[in-house]
């Protein structure tokens, strides 16, 4: 009998030997071994070490909870991507992973409970079962030893986490922790929406809580960059890529990231930061207006504000108690009926929302312009509201959208917000007005404080009536002797703007049709810069000059003013109007209005107190305040303000006049593309178009563009490259002067980087700050944008991805940039100047019609 129970524990012990020095190194577990739990804690590792599965107790728990999960290999903290008994923890460390003698994948304990299982078909006597652990992360059950007869794996299985190589479909649901150290079903779940448009959907129980918008649909495809679309939808089989123009992007991007369910409530986005800390790369919902439907239906959100959430104008809140107490999740109502008896269409209104973003219209339509689309409208008594779209400026086509239902997930100033414009009753424009901006839910006063407070106020209304009379009269008077008169501007208080412009009758819905910014009186813009004193005068370009204003309440603005000789004509100038008012993003300029008086022409701008890149970057001791990281802050600013022109607008729009005196710099030093003069639509299948008439800057302008008048948003992407290597480089491409080979700075460049001495391009100033590996991959990345044939350049998408990049050694070769040889005049010609030959270092915006 002791012989009997030695020879069993001898077994045994040979057995769990064996099964160590099986699984410890190894990626694959055959039928009928087991992963025991014991002190030596035995793992099974990837072929490459990318992934480890074993047992674990999350992080921050105290208790014995054991779970079977996957994880990044010899990564800390433990970053758990899957975990198989997330509902039915074992409480002790005997528990084992094994495949049943079904060919099932099971965890038990020592007693023989089973855990959790793959519940999949039994394999037959004669069939092998095998499991084995991807590079990729994903545990695999294989039938028969090959590897094409997969029975089950977990990337159809996940938890909270999606890697790269996993399928996105209708059926897959990502579910989020319970908490931090709970890996049990949370609250919140990530999915693909299977009826609305494949829109990628977070619940919180039953509840929608947030929705991602669609490349090319009326909502803001902000919320979720085509780049993590892409990530997502890529490997999908029954999706295609959100926007199909858009070429794949490089997959080696995609290494070490992950897209996590948080139990939080956020859908995030990470990338592994050399390999050691996950960066944060994009989450959702970002803040509380982010929430689907924060604030009910007909109710408008703005986390800037002290209460998030107002009734749009002419509407209240449905739960006056539960709103004041902020739950604004009921929303708001009409005060008053739209329509008159009987459906009879009476005098209602538009209220232009700017800025705003809202939910799915209910119907779309081609429209001659915007009267075509208000008649629409308002000829509908289910009609609620209506947007438009100039698709085309010149052949005066235009989109219309029309809400038939209440209006849901209203946000203010987020991007790829619009002018909407709400339908309501007169008497509300009025009403809504005369209440000002006060919040709803104020407590009802008795009704003898209201009679003391209304003979109070009369009597104090008398006298400050008087003292503004007279104080109006001297301003007045003083205003006259300037020149100019004082409009009272106020640009966010659009309500009482409205009010104005329909009481007064000097409203010509002509005039404004397809601009969405106010137009300002030239006698306010002269008030507020002073008639264009020079000492208002922040500098002069191609253009014009640029002057700083003042509006009341102190709100500085920047005041470009087209001189007659620009070049710059009526349609350029209403081309900038039309397009940028269209646009909002961080990494753009804001337009805040503009002014035609006469031979007058002038764009308002918010004020950029840093000037212009090239401000800085070319001059020997300013380029001190730009350190490396500032320097590579401003790259990606400028790569997401083109990749959000190029396809995450609601607009396609190609810059064509990207240079580094056109990229302003903010307080914090963010950059913001500006000059949209040059700028063209394009279509949603365009991607490319021939002009006769080739408008620029030389030494920005792609070869192909220059010479053939052909531009695409390729033809960006080479003004980008030459923007990256003068910022990095701190020399201009047009004054480059390398004597020994008459190169450009573009090929000084290509010559360095071919003989591995790239890092000689460095800006002197930089030397401190700058990281070799860093700078290698801008330079990379520049030389990548400016090659000759226009196929071989990258997307925006790719470019922000390559930037964000951690891993150099994944991104393309390049090839020979174009533009190699500069041209200067020949020294052999005949001269009267004595001075020595250079080339200039001014920039030359140029014009060319037919000839080239």
């Amino acid at each position: 009998m002791i012989l009997s129970v030695f020879f069993y524990m001898f077994l045994l012990h040979i057995r769990r030997l064996d099964c160590f020095v099986a699984v410890q190194d190894s990626k694959t577990l055959f039928k009928g071994s087991t992963l025991i739990n014991d002190s030596h804690g035995e793992t099974l590792v990837s072929a490459g070490q990318r992934f480890e599965l074993g047992f674990f107790t999350p992080n921050g728990s105290s208790d014995e909870r054991r779970y079977l999960g996957i994880w990044f290999y010899n990564l800390h903290p433990l970053t758990v991507v899957w975990v198989a008994n997330r509902e039915s923890p074992v409480l002790d460390r005997s528990c084992i992973f094994t495949i049943s003698k079904d060919g099932n994948l099971e965890v038990i304990d020592s007693k023989g409970r089973v855990y959790w299982d793959t519940g999949v078909k039994p394999s037959s006597v004669s069939a092998e079962r095998m499991v084995k652990l991807m590079d990729n992360g994903n545990l695999v059950l294989i039938s028969d030893g090959n590897e094409a007869n997969v029975v089950w794996q977990s990337f159809q299985n996940p938890t909270d986490t999606f890697l790269p190589g996993m399928r996105m479909d209708e059926n897959m649901t990502l579910s989020s922790w319970r908490s931090f150290n709970d890996p049990s079903h949370g609250n919140f779940t990530f999915q693909m929406d299977q009826e609305e448009d494949k829109q990628f959907i977070i619940w919180k129980r039953s509840m929608r809580y947030w929705k991602s918008g669609i490349s090319g649909k009326f909502i803001g495809s902000d919320e979720m960059p085509y780049a993590i679309s892409y990530f997502l939808s890529n490997f999908t089989e029954t999706v295609t890529v959100h926007n199909a123009s858009v070429p794949p992007l490089f997959t080696s991007l995609y290494t070490n990231t992950r897209f996590t369910m948080s139990s939080s409530g956020q859908a995030q986005y990470f990338r592994l930061d050399g390999e050691r800390f996950w960066a944060q790369i994009w989450a959702e919902p970002r803040d509380e207006c982010s929430v689907y439907n924060a604030c009910g239906n007909f109710g408008s959100c703005n986390s800037k504000n002290e209460e998030m959430c107002k009734c749009l104008p002419g509407f209240r809140p449905n739960f006056l108690e539960k709103w004041v107490k902020g739950d604004f999740s009921g929303g708001c109502s009409r005060e008053s009926r739209i329509c008159g008896k009987d459906g009879v269409v009476v005098g209602d209104m538009f209220l232009n929302l700017s800025v705003v973003e809202v939910g799915s219209p209910d119907s779309q339509f081609d429209a001659h312009n915007e009267k075509e689309c208000r008649a629409e409208c308002l000829n509908n008594c289910q009609c609620q509201a209506y947007s438009y779209e100039e698709v085309d400026i010149l052949q005066s086509n235009t989109k219309c959208w029309i809400w038939l239902e209440d209006l849901n997930n209203l946000k203010e100033g987020y991007l790829g917000s619009r002018n909407v414009f709400i339908r309501v009753a007169v008497p509300d424009i009025g009403s809504h007005v005369e209440r000002g901006r006060g919040r709803y839910g104020e407590a009802k006063t008795p009704v003898v404080l209201i009679i003391v407070v209304t003979f109070t106020s009369a009597a104090i209304l008398v006298v400050l009536s008087s003292t503004a009379s007279y104080v109006f009269l001297q301003r007045r008077k003083v205003n006259k002797e300037l020149g100019s008169i004082p409009r009272g501007v106020h640009l966010c208080d659009s309500e009482r703007h409205i009010k104005e412009l329909i009481e007064s009758g000097r409203f010509k819905q002509d005039d404004s049709q397809g601009i969405d910014v106010p137009s300002f009186e030239l006698e306010t813009i002269l008030y507020a810069t002073s008639n264009f004193s020079n000492a208002n005068k922040l500098g002069q370009g191609g253009f014009g000059p640029v002057y700083k204003g003042m509006f009341p309440g102190d709100q500085e603005i920047a005041v470009k003013r087209l001189s007659r000789c620009s070049g710059q004509g009526l349609e350029e100038f209403k081309n900038e109007v039309v397009l940028i008012a269209k646009l909002q993003h961080r990494n753009l300029v804001r337009l805040l209005g503009y002014c035609v008086a006469g031979e007058e022409k002038l764009l308002l701008y918010e004020y950029m107190p840093h000037k212009s890149l090239d401000f800085f970057i070319f001059d020997r001791k300013l380029c001190q305040r730009l350190d490396w990281k500032m320097r590579c802050n401003i790259i990606l600013g400028i790569a997401r303000g083109l990749l959000y022109l190029h396809q995450d607008s609601r607009l396609r729009i190609i810059h064509r006049d990207l240079k580094t005196s056109n990229i302003l710099l903010d307080e914090e030093m963010n950059p913001k593309i500006s000059d949209f003069g040059l700028a063209r639509i394009f279509g949603g299948s365009e991607t490319s178009a021939n002009t006769n008439r080739v408008v620029g800057t030389y030494g920005y302008m792609s070869p192909e563009y220059a010479l053939e008048g052909l531009f695409s948003f390729k033809s960006d992407v080479f003004s980008f490259g030459v923007v990256v290597i003068e910022t990095i480089s701190g020399k201009r491409n047009t004054g480059f002067h390398e004597p020994e080979k008459s190169l450009s700075l573009l090929g000084h460049a290509w010559d360095l980087w071919k003989a591995e001495r790239g890092i000689e391009l460095l800006d002197q100033a930089l030397q401190e700050s700058c990281e070799t590996e860093g700078f290698l991959k801008c330079l990379n990345v520049g030389l990548l944008c400016v090659q000759e044939d226009p196929n071989d350049r990258p997307t925006m998408s790719n470019v922000v991805f390559m930037l964000g990049s951690s891993e150099a050694a994944t991104l393309p070769t390049p090839k020979q940039p174009a533009f190699v040889l500069r041209r200067c005049p020949s020294s052999s010609k005949a001269s009267s100047s004595t001075k020595p030959e250079t080339c200039s270092e001014n920039e030359l915006t140029i014009t060319l019609e037919d000839g080239r």
